[in-house]
Formats: structure tokens, sequence, C-alpha cells
């Protein structure tokens, strides 16, 4: 071979990395078979509420409607059976592996093993905290940290910036209990908003209401005025707990919370729950979108939102009617 061929060879063996693996905001894989039936292994982060149920739900149904194979398997809250599921996805040598993930660390070694099998990976609903972002295609799913400024904003403008506040908080670690909790106490600084107190109900209705027992416990009325929830179902839990209580939630202590349930949306027309912020769990559709582009060889942006939006006083009655979870 020659000294000018070869160093074309090289060159073009150069281009075909570069496409691969350069920097950027949008990402791409090496594309699939024409006419290929798609085969998808989902490893659900698992099924501790009615969100996560709903968003479960909506990989399901669009798998099915688009004539995709679903591999589906539901962590039970635990990274270590999310690696497990992932590893065996990558011995059945799926097109693209959907992960949404229990917590942010642990992803790296199980990641590199599906680049080195070429299976892409896309992160729906929560993010992974990893040095080397190429080692996922892309991530679907709604921005915690907004949703966070989100409440403690309305907040601030219903209370003129004072209050105590009980926090409940999701799974310890997870990107949501993280950036909702951060963002959140970054949005009140400043004022004389202030947590006193911050518990992990888990995500979960039950959870919830053993949290406020034991904050019922610990503090007594006029201690607090605020509780703000990670998500609608410690919420709801914690409901219970203050109506066994003899408070009235809502009104003796104000509820805020994170989800967009159609049943929290209903506690507000009830005057139970005071404020809500959606986090939108029919990802299904965005996801396979994202999942189609990626194993087809097309660039997709490397992280896309859902829009999410508010819920009080002002809107929930003319909005639960139609809400779909």
């Amino acid at each position: 071979m020659t000294f000018k061929s070869t160093a074309l060879s090289l060159l073009v063996l150069a281009g075909l990395v570069l496409a691969g693996c350069g920097k950027g905001p949008e990402t791409a894989a090496g594309p699939a078979a024409p006419g290929k039936k798609l085969t998808v292994g989902f490893a659900q982060e698992g099924a501790e509420n009615a969100w996560r149920a709903a968003n479960t739900g909506s990989f399901q149904a669009e798998a099915k409607k688009r004539g995709i194979d679903l591999k589906f398997t539901e962590a039970q809250g635990k990274e270590e059976n999310q690696i497990s599921a992932v590893k065996s996805f990558i011995a059945q040598h799926v097109d693209a592996i959907v992960i949404a993930p229990v917590v942010e660390t642990g992803w790296e070694p199980v990641l590199k093993e599906a680049r080195d099998a070429n299976i892409p990976v896309i992160l729906s609903d929560r993010s992974i905290k990893v040095d080397d972002d190429k080692l996922y295609a892309c991530f679907v799913g709604s921005d915690f940290k907004k949703e966070g400024q989100m409440i403690a904003q309305w907040l601030i403008q219903h209370t003129g910036g004072k209050g105590r506040i009980l926090e409940l908080v999701g799974t310890p670690g997870s990107a949501p209990a993280n950036d909702r909790h951060n963002a959140f106490a970054d949005a009140i600084k400043g004022t004389n908003l202030t947590i006193i107190d911050s518990q992990s109900g888990d995500f979960k209705r039950d959870g919830g209401k053993q949290v406020m027992e034991a904050f019922l416990k610990k503090y007594k009325k006029g201690d607090f005025d605020i509780v703000y929830s990670h998500n609608d179902d410690m919420a709801i839990g914690a409901i219970q707990a203050i109506e066994e209580a003899g408070l009235k939630p809502g009104t003796d202590i104000l509820i805020i919370s994170i989800d967009g349930l159609k049943e929290a949306v209903q506690a507000i027309v009830d005057g139970k729950i005071n404020c809500v912020v959606e986090c939108n769990p029919l990802a299904g559709p965005v996801v396979f979108d994202a999942v189609a582009k990626v194993v087809a060889g097309q660039t997709v942006p490397r992280i896309s939102y859902n829009p999410d939006q508010l819920f009080d006083q002002t809107n929930a009655a003319a909005a639960v009617a139609s809400r779909q979870y």
C-alpha cells in the first residue's frame, strides 16, 4: 500500500470515529438494518406509585402501537436490579436500551458494556452523573430543577416569602430528589421562608404518611406553616396524617407538591392541596421517537425536556377532568 493510500485510509477512519463520538448538543448511533423490527429493553425504576404506573403504561402502549418488541423489567427501586437488567439486555443483543435510573451514580461499568456492544442507551425520566457523557445517547424527561423553582416561586408569591417548611424528600440519591430540593432551596434564599426539617418518604404514599406522623409528634401546631412534598403520593399520605391529627390540610397547613396526578389536582379543587407542579409521565411517544432516530443513525438533542404546567385554585377545576393519570 502506498503512503498516499495509507494516509487516505487513516483520514477516513478518523472521520468515522469523529462522527460517532463528536462533542456537541446532539448525538448519533450507527444505523440499524432497514425494515427491522426494533427490540428495546426498558429498565424501569419501580412501581411505587401512580405516577410510575402511568409512566410504564405509556411505554407499553406506545411500544405495542409501533410494533416494538419491548423487553420490560421493573427494578423495585434497587439499582443493582437495574444493572442486572441492563446486562441481560446486552446479552440479548437488543437494538437499544432505555433506563429510568433509580439513582444518579454507579452506572459507568454497565454503560461501558453497552457501548462496547454497540447498543445505544437512552435515559428517561431521571438523569445520571458520569465522567463520560458519551456513555449514553440522550436524556428525555422533565426538568426537575425547573419544577423546584416553579413551586418555590408560587410559594414566595402566595406567602409573601414567609413561612417554616417541612420537606418530604424523595428517594435519597435520585435525580428528582436532589434537583427538587436544591432548586427549591436556592429559590427561597433571601426570603423569610425556611426549611426546618427534611425527611425521606421514598416517593411512596405510606412513606409520606409515616414521615408526616413523625413530624406531627416532633412539631406542634404553629411550629410550621408549610409542607413541601417532592411528589403527590407523599403529599396525599401526609394529608391523611394531618387529617387524622385533627388539622385541615390546605387551610391550617399549606401543602405544595410536584407530579400532577389527577388525584392531587382534585385535592386542589377540594381545598386540601394548594399548588401542584406537573411532571408529565406520558413519555413513551417522545422516548421511542428518540430511540428510532438513534438506532437509525440520526442525530438527536442530548437533552429533551417535557413541558410542565402548574395547578392551583385558579385552574385546577377546569383541568381535573382532562387529566390522563
